[in-house]
């Protein structure tokens, strides 16, 4: 769907649950998936191993992407992601149009979260992801092989993103209020605001 279908809860960022997504890409067809979410601020870093086979043989035009974040394997890298999210915290997904998200009505089968793509050459229309994209850059540096990364640190530089104060929220990190929006979700007898 177009981000002129996407919710107005979305926008506003008044209810949690809303994501938006991108790839940081490195250096021999490596990336790592990002994925924000837009009221808390709070970041996802999908780790993208190049597969099995790759390197071994050239590539074969319109053959499979071996590179880790062709469509296949960045929609199941993306459902692991956001699988571990109660569903009350994975409504939506905005994505730029790149071609690494075709497989997307497989993750949104899988998650129940529904995909909006931005309109062409509108990065701003993911301000939250592509802000936060910049502060990864300190960490995974322009020209890197981003494949030399594990999982665990990839998780450790997410948590020190989510510890980090934020003006726009007060001063509390993103892991604070994304807790505080987990509490709220999964407390019995209380209704959600979405």
């Amino acid at each position: 769907m177009v981000i002129s279908e996407r919710p107005a809860e979305a926008a506003d960022r008044a209810v949690p649950g809303h994501w938006e997504g991108d790839l940081i890409i490195g250096t021999n067809r490596s990336a790592i998936g990002t994925l924000v979410e837009r009221k808390s601020r709070s970041t996802l870093l999908v780790h993208l191993p190049r597969l099995e086979g790759y390197g071994e043989q050239p590539v074969v035009k319109n053959g499979p992407a071996l590179g880790g974040y062709g469509a296949v394997a960045m929609a199941d890298a993306l459902t692991v992601a956001m699988s571990q999210l109660p569903q009350q915290l994975r409504k939506t997904l905005t994505w730029d149009r790149g071609k690494e998200l075709s497989a997307h009505a497989k993750f949104a089968f899988e998650t129940g979260t529904k995909v909006f793509f931005a309109d062409p050459h509108s990065p701003w229309q993911r301000p939250t992801n592509e802000n936060t994209n910049g502060l990864l850059r300190q960490y995974f540096p322009k020209g890197t092989d981003l494949s030399r990364w594990s999982v665990e640190e990839l998780e450790a530089v997410a948590y020190t993103l989510n510890n980090r104060p934020r003006k726009v929220l007060g001063w509390k990190t993103p892991a604070e209020v994304f807790t505080e929006q987990l509490q709220l979700v999964q407390r019995p007898g209380v209704a959600s605001t979405g």
